[in-house]
Parts: C-alpha cells; sequence; structure tokens
C-alpha cells in the first residue's frame, strides 16, 4: 500500500491541479438556485443556490459579490456556504465555518474549479485492482451521502423545521421576558444589559438632543460591563409548548410583493419568501426600504442595490441610512453564517468601508440607534472596593463588539442556564459502587464527577463514546431518569447499542421538539434527572439556549463530545467556550481508538499525519494527477474495488470532499456516483426511486435517505425505516443527492468504509479540523484520493481551527468570578 506521507517539513503545494475560479464571477445557476427555481433533472453541476441554502455557511463579509444585475436574488458563486477562509474553493473550507452544515444561507464566492470536469482516465494498467494486490487502488471515489444508517428523524420534513423554528421564537421570546421581570416594568425598547443599556440611555439622550451622537461613539471606551452572577437555583418559570406553524403568506401578499419585485428588477419567484419574512406589509416595506431585501437569503449588496436604484431612482447614494443600516446587519449575518455570534466593532467598519460607506462610524452609530445592532463590551467584573484596590491597576476593557439580538439573547441565556445548572445537583450523592463497576477508568471518573457535580464536560474520540454509554447505564441503575441525546439519527443508533437500551438514546433534535424521550413535566421541564449530550462541538448557541431552559433544577448535564472535530453548523461554539472557560469539571478520556484509522486520526489530532501500518487495507492512499481522474478513481473505489475486496458493499461507503462545487465536488461527484450505481431521468425533481439522499429538516441538520417514490404529496423516502414525506416545493430546498457529501454534512456520523476526495483545488480548504473530521468517518476502512501533495500534511500541521468571536466564554468566566472570590476570602 502507499502509506500516508510523514509530517516533515512541509514542501510547497502541487500546483498543477490548484486552478481556482474567480470568485467574482457570479454563476447563473446559482442565481436561479437561490431564486427559489429548482435545477433541473440530474443537473448536478447546477450552482450553489439549492446547495447553499441547505449547508448554512456564507462568505466572508465584505467579500466579492456579482454585479447588481439581477440574474437572481443570489449572484455570487455557488459554494461560499460550506465554510470561511477558502478562498475561491467553495465547500467547508476551515473548520471555522459553521456553515458546513445544512443550514440557509446567501450565496457568497464561486465554487473553486479544478478540471472542466471529471474525465475518464486513461484506461489499461491504471485500472487494475490495486486494493486487492495490498497497492493504491486504481479506482477514485464520488463523495457518498446519507448512509442508511443515517436514518431519518422521525417527523417529517416541513412541520418538523416549522415546529424548532417555532420553539427558537418561543424561545427568544421567553428570554426577553424573563430578563424584563427581574426588575419589574421596563421602558419601552426592552431591556438591555451591560453596555447594552447604558448604549440605549445614550441613544435616548441623542434623540431628545441632551447630547451629540458623537460624544459617546467616539469618547474613550467605556469601562467593562458589570454582570452580577446568576443567583443560585433560580425559580424555573414554566416552559410554554412550541407554538402552531407560523401561517404561510396569503395569496394576496405574494402577489403584491411580487409585484414590487418585479418593478424593481428582482425575480418574482422571491415574492413568497419575502411576504413570509416580512409579513403582510411586506410590499410597502420594500417600496419604503428596497434594501429589506437584504433580509433574504440569497441576496447580496449588489442586488439590493440595483433593486434599490430601481425604485428610488436618483434619490438613494451609498450612505443613505437605510441601506447603511442594512448593510450593517447583513455584515453580522454573514459573520453568524461562519460561526460568529458577534465582531470586533472596527472589523464592521471596515467591511462597510468596502461596501462604498463613506462614513462607517456614522452608520455603525445609526444601526445602533434603529435596533438593528447591539453593542457590547464585556470585560473583567469590577473589584469590590477593599485597602488594595487604591494602588491596584485597573484591568483592561474587552473589545467593543456589535451583535444581533437573538444571538446575544441566546448567549445570555445560556449562560445563565449553564451557571444554574453548575450551582444544581445533589453534591452529596453516592455513586461509588457504579463507578466500582465502571467498564474503564475513564468511565470510572466520569461517573464519580457526574455524582459531584451539576455540569460535567467529558472529552475524547469515538471509542470514548462507550464512557458516557456507562454513566447513562449506571444513574438508570441508580433508578434515575437519565437520557443520552446523539446529534443525528446515526449517533443514537450507536449510543443505542452502547447502552444495550434504545429507550435511554434520542436524537437532540426529537428531545426538544418533543417527538423523543420522556417528554416535560407539569413545569415544561423535560422530566430528566441526568441528560448526556453527546456530539457536543456540534451544539451552537441557540440550540443550547433552548436545552438549557428546558432543564429543570438540579439535571445533571454532560456536554460530550471531540473537540478535535469542525464546528457546529450554526453560530456559537458552545463546548469550546465551556471548556476555556473551565466552567465546570472536565473529564479527558484514556480510551485511545483502535485500529489503523484510530492511530491515523490520533496523530492529526496532534498535528501529525504519520505513516501507519495498515495489514488489512484498513488505510489506502490513492494518488491522483488531476481532479477528472480523481472523479474517474472515487466511482472505481465505491462501485467495485471496496465491495470487492473488502467485503463493504456500496451502500456503507461514504464520499466525503471539501465543497459542493468544482470538479470534484459534491455535485460532480454525486453525479457519476449516480450514473453509476443508479442511473436513471431523474424523473422525480431530479430524483429516482432508490437514489441516496440528504434531507435537511432543519437548518444544521442533514438526514440520510433513499428515495421510495414520488405523488401529489411529495417526495417519499425511506430514513432508516422511518417513511418521511416533502412537500414538492420543499424537495428543492431540502433535498439533495449523498452518495457525496461535505465533511461538515458527515459531522456526527459513521459508515464502515469512507473514501475522501481530495483534489487539487481542495488544497485551500484544508486544516487539521477538517481532516480529522473527515478520516475519522470510516469505521473499518479509509481510501483517500489524494491529489493536493504536501498541501495535506502542512494543513495538519500548520492550519489548526479558525477561532469564531463569541461572547460566551467571557459570559461565563464573568458568572465566576464572584463565587471564586467568596471562596478566596473564606480562606
Amino acid at each position: 500500500m502507499t502509506a500516508l506521507p510523514r509530517g516533515e517539513s512541509p514542501g510547497p503545494s502541487a500546483t498543477g491541479d490548484d486552478t481556482v475560479a474567480n470568485p467574482d464571477e457570479p454563476s447563473a445557476a446559482a442565481a436561479a438556485g437561490a431564486a427559489g427555481e429548482p435545477e433541473a433533472p440530474g443537473d448536478a453541476g447546477a450552482a450553489g443556490g439549492r446547495d447553499a441554502a441547505r449547508d448554512g455557511s456564507g462568505a466572508e463579509a465584505g467579500g466579492a459579490e456579482a454585479p447588481d444585475a439581477f440574474a437572481g436574488p443570489a449572484a455570487g458563486g455557488d459554494d461560499a456556504h460550506d465554510g470561511p477562509g477558502a478562498g475561491g474553493l467553495s465547500g467547508e473550507a476551515g473548520e471555522g465555518a459553521p456553515a458546513g452544515a445544512d443550514g440557509p444561507g446567501p450565496v457568497g464566492a464561486a465554487d473553486a474549479a479544478g478540471e472542466a470536469g471529471p474525465g475518464p482516465a486513461a484506461d489499461g494498467g491504471a485500472e487494475g485492482d490495486a486494493l486487492a494486490a495490498g497497492g493504491a487502488d486504481a479506482a477514485g471515489e464520488a463523495l457518498d451521502g446519507g448512509d442508511a444508517e443515517g436514518g431519518g428523524e422521525g417527523a417529517g420534513g416541513l412541520s418538523e423545521a416549522e415546529a424548532e423554528i417555532a420553539a427558537q421564537r418561543e424561545l427568544r421570546e421567553r428570554i426577553e421576558r424573563r430578563k424584563a421581570e427581574k426588575d419589574g416594568p421596563i421602558d419601552a425598547g426592552g431591556k438591555l444589559s451591560g453596555t447594552a443599556a447604558d448604549l440605549l440611555a445614550a441613544v435616548r439622550a441623542v434623540e431628545s438632543g441632551q447630547r451629540p451622537a458623537t460624544a459617546f461613539y467616539d469618547s474613550p471606551a467605556p469601562a467593562p460591563a458589570r454582570r452580577t452572577a446568576p443567583a443560585p437555583a433560580p425559580v424555573r418559570e414554566r416552559v410554554p409548548e412550541p407554538a402552531p406553524a407560523p401561517r404561510a403568506a396569503s395569496p394576496e401578499s405574494v402577489a403584491a410583493v411580487a409585484a414590487v419585485l418585479s418593478a424593481g428588477g428582482a425575480p418574482a419567484a422571491l415574492g413568497r419568501s419575502a411576504a413570509a419574512l416580512l409579513g403582510d406589509r411586506a410590499a410597502e416595506l420594500l417600496r419604503e426600504d428596497p434594501w429589506q431585501l437584504l433580509a433574504l437569503p440569497g441576496v447580496g449588496p449588489e442586488q439590493a442595490d440595483g433593486f434599490a436604484r430601481a425604485l428610488l431612482g436618483a434619490g438613494c447614494g451609498p450612505d443613505d441610512e437605510r441601506r447603511t443600516a442594512a448593510l450593517t446587519g447583513w455584515v453580522l449575518e454573514q459573520a453568524a453564517l461562519r460561526g460568529h455570534t458577534a465582531l470586533d466593532a472596527d472589523r464592521v467598519r471596515e467591511a462597510l468601508s468596502g461596501r462604498g460607506v463613506s462614513d462607517p462610524a456614522a452608520a455603525v452609530r445609526h444601526a445602533v440607534a434603529e435596533g438593528v445592532v447591539l453593542v457590547f463590551q464585556d470585560g473583567p467584573e469590577e473589584a469590590e472596593d477593599t485597602e488594595d484596590t487604591e494602588d491596584a491597576e485597573a484591568p483592561a476593557p474587552g473589545p467593543v463588539l456589535l451583535g444581533l439580538d437573538r444571538y446575544a439573547l441566546a448567549e445570555e441565556s445560556l449562560a445563565e442556564g449553564l451557571a444554574r445548572l453548575v450551582d444544581g445537583g445533589d453534591k452529596d450523592a453516592d455513586w461509588s459502587e457504579a463507578a466500582a463497576a465502571a467498564p474503564s477508568p475513564s468511565a470510572a471518573e466520569l461517573i464519580r464527577a457526574a455524582a459531584a457535580h451539576g455540569l460535567v464536560a467529558h472529552t475524547g474520540g469515538e471509542a470514548a463514546r462507550a464512557e458516557p454509554a456507562a454513566l447513562i447505564a449506571a444513574a438508570r441503575g441508580l433508578g434515575l431518569r437519565a437520557l443520552g441525546a446523539a446529534h443525528g439519527v446515526d449517533g443514537r443508533r450507536r449510543l443505542a447499542r452502547d447502552t444495550g437500551a434504545p429507550e435511554s438514546a434520542v436524537t437532540l433534535a426529537g428531545l426538544l421538539s418533543g417527538a423523543e424521550g420522556p417528554g416535560r413535566d407539569e413545569e415544561g421541564a423535560l422530566a430528566l434527572d441526568l441528560l448526556v449530550v453527546l456530539d457536543a462541538p456540534q451544539l451552537d448557541v441557540e440550540t443550547g439556549a433552548m436545552l438549557v431552559e428546558s432543564l429543570g433544577d438540579g439535571v445533571r448535564l454532560v456536554l460530550s463530545g471531540d473537540p478535535g472535530v469542525l464546528g457546529s453548523a450554526g453560530a456559537g461554539q458552545v463546548f469550546a467556550d465551556v471548556l476555556a472557560a473551565r466552567a465546570c469539571p472536565r473529564v479527558s478520556s484514556r480510551t485511545p481508538d483502535p485500529g489503523p484509522v484510530g492511530e491515523l486520526v490520533s496523530g492529526i489530532g496532534v498535528g501529525e499525519l504519520n505513516q501507519v501500518a495498515a495489514p488489512g487495507k484498513e488505510v489506502v492512499i490513492v494518488p491522483v494527477r488531476d481532479a477528472g481522474e480523481a472523479v474517474h478513481r472515487t466511482v472505481q473505489l465505491v462501485a467495485d474495488s471496496v465491495p470487492r475486496a473488502l467485503g463493504v458493499p456500496s451502500e456503507d461507503t461514504q464520499v466525503i470532499t471539501v465543497g459542493h462545487g468544482g470538479a470534484a465536488g459534491t455535485r460532480v461527484l454525486n453525479e457519476a456516483l449516480k450514473q453509476r450505481l443508479n442511473p436513471g431521468p431523474g424523473r422525480f425533481g431530479g430524483f429516482d426511486p432508490g437514489d441516496r439522499v440528504a434531507h435537511v429538516p432543519a437548518p444544521g441538520r442533514t438526514v440520510p435517505g433513499v428515495v421510495v417514490s414520488a405523488d401529489a404529496e411529495g417526495l417519499h423516502l425511506d430514513c432508516t425505516g422511518t417513511p418521511v414525506v416533502v412537500p414538492q416545493e420543499r424537495v428543492a430546498d431540502s433535498v439533495r443527492h449523498a452518495w457525496a457529501l461535505s465533511a461538515h454534512q458527515a459531522a456526527g456520523m459513521r459508515w464502515p468504509a469512507a473514501v475522501v476526495v481530495l483534489p487539487g483545488d481542495a488544497a485551500r480548504g484544508l486544516s487539521r479540523p477538517w481532516v480529522y473530521t473527515a478520516f475519522g468517518r470510516g469505521e473499518r476502512h479509509l481510501s483517500v484520493v489524494h491529489g493536493v501533495d504536501q498541501a495535506l500534511p502542512r494543513a495538519v500541521a500548520e492550519v489548526p481551527a479558525q477561532e469564531r468571536s463569541t461572547r460566551l466564554r467571557t459570559l461565563l468566566e464573568a458568572s465566576q468570578a464572584p463565587q471564586e472570590a467568596q471562596e478566596s476570602a473564606a480562606q
């Protein structure tokens, strides 16, 4: 076999296959896709509106956009949604991208393009089955999608997604009510904490004429916001049931919006989504403020500017306050697609300047005054007055951050909820016998930690998942209501196998929606004593806030996961922030992942790409010269070599690549794999019975399945034995072929065999977390279709996770400060 290269000093990246498409060149197909128009049947290469709407990542704020001629609402490129930092490379472009997974988002930079498309490799000796002979297989592999084991999430697509959206809305309303009730009635405008509260007062002072606006924003940075640690075990309010699914926009409203859009040169097809998002007054709002169009997924500033000029004529300009306010919100929305919950104010001003705003500081002040964004300056708590404080040096305030209210409320609620759980729990519980009977020392340590603390963090690889399973089994043996929640159906299946009790394993989405689990008690809290959340790196701030709001006082929460994998599809980095803030005890597993694949992945986790012995062909490297050969080899591996040499059928082999676009992205690979494994005309909106697909019932969730049939109700899928019907109008936005997936989509799932495709144009999208995640998806076998030369070891050694800008760590640290001060004083 051809071994992986050692992690020696990396050489220059290969140049032969690294051609990247110009990110400034728009894609007509991307525009059409974002406009909600379905792709032509079988068009696996159609551009990113469709995939981008599922994968939820965005281009860099201020990045290149398409010209404002409106071919569709999403001019730009195909695949910026899979992650940040890839330059012209579409797809996941780095571990920092939340965007990898299945959430809606605008189309940004263009796809990376390697070769013009897949082409057959030269026939002859290269066609030989080197895998069976012990060498590199002469076949390349296409990205493979949702394995049957991935399964369905239970409920049907549309109603489930709407229920989750409604639950998030209820969460935000509940958080606002709780904050308002803490100090009694509040003035109109809502109550904000910290610097945001000072800002509200400043805005009112400016509006009343008492002080000029510049006196506030241009003055030296204010003192750090003072925060009071949440009181231990606060009284919980009743959690309301999820609100009914939102009512669809009326035909009259849609028609009125479509007329306005047409008058402005925008696609009338956007009428339905605009009416649903902006409400019954959508047509009126768009006439008054055309830049409201930026709120629609897939619409960029150039398109909104063109729309505004068509409606307003010479009456609009780059410094129109309506434009600058909408742009400020759009910049932060793009940042959220890359995982940030807040951005440094300087970065926002820089992005606005790049969009033609002549006075970015004034634009930010106006956006804040209008309530479009919030301002924060979190920092260390001010020290109490003591004899030593006069000579003590004042702590430096934190940076001034700007954020959207939805993420600000979620982070503050999450921080308060976690602090409540830390202070709860029965700390005198005796679980010593359960710990003594644990199957491993790490499992015993985790059981003891959960017995003594209300919140515990557990870290480890795939083999370490047996430890939370042992904890759940031990707690249930003690008569406690214990449950484990995984990110997806495949994780639920593996957890049920490890615990030996299927009823003890659920998906997190199913638990929060009420479709799975024990339900809620009379106060609206989940009827649990212990909850273990696996795949914790996939937890975003909004889901995290919903989770802690659903846990009653005294419930033990264990967050378990592998910190080396790619982060969540949504905004935030909950698990990383909890670990960094040291908000709770951390139990690090000492259980190594077994076999050559486990050895390889463990080395990647510490920045080393080592050679591994693979006598059973557990790891095979397939060198390729270009993207066309990569596609050819991938198809041969999936369809022939792996099944014949290893006994792993094609349906149990998953292909993973860097992005959706490019000459060896998921679309091209899926097209090639369909032609080989399930050829057909795509008579059901591009799908045929037997097609492997990925269903996205809600942003951030990928549910693998198989097409069964289609009728007037919609597309019928079989998701691990669960029948799912996707309505016709939702198919184009929520279903795609899935023989090949991106690494973000594959996170949290595993297959018997994985084929990772690395064409030359993927080099700029590689990072250590990406490689770690992709290489770890195979349980028994890993094939690497390798065309990036030294870019692979360099990415593993030198490109760590990209930091996300969040406030949760600071909030958690602030909540601990008073307690730490009391403990120090007591000593």
